[in-house]
């Protein structure tokens, strides 16, 4: 690591990573309030996975991550906070309500070390509460994995390193994103590292580029910054999937409409590629792509993707240069100078970049991720436009799934 010997800690007790219950990405709290206010009776499991092949976290690790994630889960939230979130025009009172009375459960969590990677984490309950477990979480291992294996402060300076020289590239015209945000909290180096990212982003001002703000409501709130977020695939999994009496190739058809009943036209960026885009696709007709001010890619060849949505917008006789193609599938500057230049002329761009500004060092970001398995004791799967972003744990039901999906694909014209 960083062109040394990993230098593994035995043992050590960190200070608490997570110190706020807003340290979260916003779209918890969007998918949130339409939990609480539609599905508060559902419930679902959620597994960790590393897809690093090369990465081993230690007994002392996982304890640490225990450690962490109760202290986690003695957080509040305050009135100061509670006033912040009211004051996001689509969030409701009532919703805020409830988060005033909202703890984390830590008997909702199964964490061991009996998995290939070293570190299992399961965490099972309530939607509205697991649902608000991922982003600390994966926030908690990667902070934990980083500190404890390795040379920190070296991983920190070339952090720093990269950091300005990325800056420095936006600054000078060199590359021109548009507008753009920072999605990096699952991901991040560590809290220290994402927050020296988004002040050092936002206190600048670029040609050609507009930073926006970031999916850590935490840091939003304290910079000043558009806290962004909509909706994740969880959303259309455990909407669409989560009632047994529906055919999941309508996944997306469910989904949709929740939403709009929650929003209307307020907050409205869809999420494409949970059962693959040409499915979604069948949903969004005119109603939606109308109140929907845009869509996310988050999988496949994103210049494809991007034409096929300008093309279905025009279909519909929707100028396509009144929505928004946000694209936020592991994307550096390079990759969103130039899908700006191809597509800023054909429709609005916007770029939500991750893990390149959260933790871009000279050793390797850990690949893990928390999805949901089950919802109401039924397995849920995302097929995504990319084979191996997606995770089940019943091969059947991914089977089963597709199957769905390739009928409805050839007979519902």
């Amino acid at each position: 690591m960083c062109g040394a010997d990993k230098k593994r800690k035995k043992s050590i007790k960190m200070e608490r990573i997570i110190t706020s219950l807003l340290e979260t990405d916003m779209y918890k709290f969007s998918m949130g309030q339409a939990i609480y206010h539609q599905f508060s009776d559902y419930k679902t499991t959620w597994s960790f996975k590393c897809r690093n092949t090369d990465v081993f976290f230690t007994k002392e690790m996982v304890d640490e991550i225990k450690r962490q994630i109760q202290l986690y889960c003695d957080l509040r939230f305050t009135e100061e906070e509670l006033e912040y979130l009211h004051n996001i025009k689509w969030i409701k009172g009532s919703y805020v309500d409830f988060l005033r009375l909202w703890k984390a459960r830590y008997e909702d969590f199964e964490i061991s070390d009996d998995a290939e990677c070293g570190l299992k984490i399961e965490a099972r309950g309530t939607w509205l509460n697991t649902s608000m477990y991922e982003i600390p979480t994966l926030a908690i291992v990667n902070e934990v994995y980083f500190r404890m294996n390795d040379d920190y402060d070296k991983l920190l300076a070339s952090f720093r390193e990269k950091l300005d020289e990325k800056v420095r590239k936006v600054e000078t015209g060199e590359y021109n994103l548009g507008a753009f945000s920072e999605f990096g909290l699952r991901r991040r180096l560590s809290a220290e590292a994402q927050e020296l990212a988004v002040k050092e982003l936002s206190k600048r001002k670029y040609p050609g580029s507009t930073f926006v703000g970031t999916s850590n409501v935490y840091l939003a709130r304290k910079y000043n910054l558009v806290p962004v977020g909509t909706m994740a695939h969880e959303w259309i999994m455990c909407v669409g999937q989560g009632n047994h009496k529906h055919n999941p190739a309508y996944s997306n058809w469910y989904a949709l409409d929740a939403w709009v009943k929650e929003y209307g036209v307020l907050n409205g960026t869809a999420l494409t590629d949970a059962i693959t885009t040409d499915c979604f696709l069948k949903d969004f007709q005119l109603t939606y792509a109308t109140l929907f001010s845009g869509v996310r890619h988050d999988s496949g060849d994103p210049y494809e993707w991007g034409d096929k949505m300008v093309h279905h917008y025009e279909k519909l006789g929707l100028d396509p240069k009144t929505k928004t193609l946000l694209f936020s599938d592991s994307l550096d500057f390079e990759k969103a100078d130039k899908l700006n230049s191809y597509f800023k002329d054909k429709i609005k761009v916007a770029f939500g970049i991750g893990t390149y500004i959260s933790n871009d060092t000279c050793d390797e970001p850990l690949n893990i991720v928390m999805k949901t398995t089950a919802c109401n004791g039924m397995d849920v799967a995302k097929i995504s436009d990319d084979k191996g972003k997606g995770m089940c744990k019943n091969p059947d039901y991914v089977h089963y799934l597709n199957r769905c999906i390739k009928w409805r694909m050839e007979n519902d014209k």
